[in-house]
């Protein structure tokens, strides 16, 4: 499975400065290949490269990897456009906003990231430094900062390219590393209900903790951790009272609390439902229920009325079982 591991680069002024000129550059280069696609109505690589190489190359003083990824990068972003436009995120056609977007040529922004690949970024890993290729020239010693787990996963995991990244008035890289999928654990010590709402976008059953890029990550940390996944129905979780299981929809007195019209209990309403979703989640591993690889999560959480829960087992590391929805 790919895992993008970021470090934080910390060059000299002057490091910086060349930095900041090979962005620019490619940037610009970028913008200009844009243009000649836009009017040749030539999106394709290989075509585009005929087209731009050479003045890409004498024009901006791009090495030919640097060239490449530069027109590559172009063809991408086409690529993305001609996506959005198809799945109708931009806008109908003949939209005010679809026109805008087919009607002239895609621009970088001066700083937008730039690939790498080990032609030219070279990783000196015990040293904490890199080696990386500019606009004027070769620049060695780069130091980067790295916890001690990015370092591991570098050494033996990074594969392909790695972007330059320029943000808040920071440098970094964004390395590409394939990281193999750990054996699934079968048997579960324990299961972690976690409940995706919208007020409090994750709460657990035991450390009412946010979760806040929860569901995006969830994919590939339970395929890194080798955690067992499998569906749940959460339907009226958040109507049950998770101490003597009685439901009713006047148990949730508002969109933050839970309290039982039977035995009295109070709870965050979250905290109630991810505890039911605990539960339901261990109900179902007693039946034989079948472990599945989790599910991408959706970019938004909520619906009409309606819910859908994962849960995910495993020893290693901490179980969960997730829901999502109002």
């Amino acid at each position: 499975m790919k895992l993008v591991v970021q470090v934080r680069l910390l060059p000299t002024p002057v490091q910086a400065a060349a930095l900041e000129a090979t962005l620019r550059g490619c940037n610009e280069a970028a913008t200009w290949v844009s243009r000649v696609a836009f009017e040749h109505g030539e999106f394709r690589n290989f075509a585009l490269r005929r087209l731009t190489y050479e003045q890409v190359k004498s024009r901006w003083n791009l090495g030919a990897q640097a060239a490449r990824h530069t027109i590559k990068k172009t063809c991408d972003a086409y690529a993305t456009l001609k996506a959005n436009l198809r799945a109708g995120r931009l806008g109908r056609p003949g939209s005010a906003r679809y026109r805008r977007a087919t009607q002239k040529p895609v621009a970088f922004r001066s700083f937008g990231a730039q690939p790498y690949d080990d032609r030219m970024l070279s990783w000196q890993i015990a040293g904490r430094t890199v080696s990386v290729w500019t606009t004027g020239g070769r620049m060695k010693n780069v130091a980067f900062t790295a916890s001690v787990e990015q370092l591991a996963t570098l050494a033996l995991y990074r594969r392909g390219e790695s972007d330059l990244v320029h943000r808040d008035g920071m440098w970094f890289l964004n390395a590409t590393c394939e990281i193999p999928e750990a054996e699934p654990n079968t048997e579960p010590v324990d299961f972690l209900g976690i409940d995706l709402g919208i007020v409090n976008i994750a709460t657990t059953s035991d450390s009412s903790w946010s979760f806040a890029q929860l569901g995006q990550f969830i994919t590939y940390k339970a395929r890194k951790a080798g955690v067992p996944v499998v569906h749940v129905d959460p339907a009226y979780t958040s109507r049950t009272c998770a101490e003597c299981g009685h439901i009713d929809a006047a148990n949730r007195v508002s969109q933050a609390w839970f309290a039982c019209r039977s035995c009295g209990f109070v709870d965050h309403a979250d905290r109630n439902s991810s505890r039911n979703i605990r539960a339901r989640a261990w109900e179902l591993w007693r039946r034989g229920a079948q472990s599945t690889a989790p599910a991408p999560p959706p970019k938004s959480v909520g619906g009409a009325g309606r819910r859908r829960s994962i849960t995910a087992s495993g020893a290693r590391c901490a179980p969960v079982a997730l829901a999502t929805g109002s």
